[in-house]
């Protein structure tokens, strides 16, 4: 084998974040069971399986967005680039700096355009107005809506359509830098043309960003991630690169999930 080759192997199996035995409780019942899998850098994995069976859970462990539910208990590591994010010492607000979300249904600020992009990069002490326009540019170019809305920062983000808006918020998810891109569900409620916008973007970004999405659209998993998860009942069925998970499951549970025989 050569360097090259080793090199190219090398990158391919950089994991960002090791997931080893997550389990969860919402009080007493138990909605994710001993979950292990990684999160290859520079890829997208799609979380798949029927509305329930805990995708969206998973994912809101990788930020942890579960903090704020009450009553929550989790066991088990997540390890984000070596470090046990779940340990209680962890700086949870650097690590939602570095692992942006993006929701089902788009959620711009009531403010500008502009105001929606440089909201983070203010918080985090950026002040002078020459440098938030630099990133607001530089934010909605990455989010494919520049030339949508570059003579428009002043108005309302509210005004736009659902397919802009979405883009929005993955520029404004970009604005504080992230290193992984969190996305549950994020063309559910858009129409074919803005979905497929925003799987040509998300193509696009995963050369600079590591990016997780969870879909109930097999079509769109198979279509744009390198990495498949399919989950059922809180458990990691099977996880492997998407082309075997759709043309050669190990599993049965898998199989009839993707061929539609299930239930």
């Amino acid at each position: 084998m050569s360097a090259i080759e080793s090199l190219k192997i090398g990158k391919e199996l950089m994991s960002l974040i090791n997931t080893n035995d997550l389990c969860l409780w919402y009080d007493d019942k138990q909605a994710l069971f001993d979950v292990s899998f990684k999160v290859i850098k520079n890829k997208i994995t799609a979380l798949i399986g029927p509305s329930g069976c805990g995708k969206s859970t998973l994912i809101r462990c990788f930020n942890r967005m579960n903090d704020v539910i009450d009553n929550v208990k989790i066991s088990g590591e997540i390890q984000f680039k070596g470090k046990n994010i779940l340990d209680r010492h962890y700086e949870v607000t650097s690590l939602r700096k570095r692992v942006g979300m993006i929701f089902q249904k788009p959620n711009p600020f009531p403010m500008s355009i502009y105001d929606n992009i440089a909201y983070g990069p203010r918080i985090h002490g950026i002040k002078k107005r020459q440098e938030l326009d630099k990133i607001v540019e530089r934010c909605l170019k990455l989010g494919v809506i520049w030339d949508e809305v570059k003579d428009r920062l002043k108005d309302s983000a509210l005004g736009l359509s659902g397919g802009q808006q979405q883009r929005l918020c993955i520029a404004r998810a970009l604005s504080i830098e992230p290193e992984v891109i969190l996305m549950d569900e994020p063309t559910s409620s858009l129409d074919p043309i803005a979905t497929a916008k925003i799987e040509e973007l998300l193509l696009e970004l995963k050369k600079n960003y590591t990016i997780v999405i969870v879909t109930h659209n097999m079509q769109q998993a198979a279509r744009i991630s390198d990495y498949t998860g399919f989950m059922y009942l809180g458990k990691m069925i099977e996880f492997a690169k998407t082309p075997q998970l759709f043309e050669n499951p190990q599993e049965d549970l898998t199989e009839r999930y993707i061929t539609g025989r299930f239930g």
